[in-house]
């Protein structure tokens, strides 16, 4: 059995097992990010971030991005 290596979340401080060498069995698979979200988060952090802060900061970049959009369009 091979043992993965336990990492701290630098967002939220929770363990979690980082899997890079099984990523089809890593906590973060399945979540898909657009070059801009990955671009946002890399601004943030070096290294891995646990799969609930990841999915958290996609969505902080979708409502602010949301955010943005409706407050550019209302102030024209």
């Amino acid at each position: 059995m091979c043992v993965y290596e336990q990492q701290y979340c630098p967002r939220c401080n929770k363990t979690f097992e980082c899997k890079v060498g099984n990523i089809t069995q890593c906590q973060c698979y399945g979540i898909t990010l657009s070059a801009e979200e990955r671009a946002y988060i890399d601004t943030k952090y070096n290294d891995c971030i646990c799969r609930d802060c990841l999915l958290q900061m996609k969505n902080e970049l979708v409502h602010f991005k949301n955010q943005y959009i409706f407050q550019a369009k209302t102030h024209r």
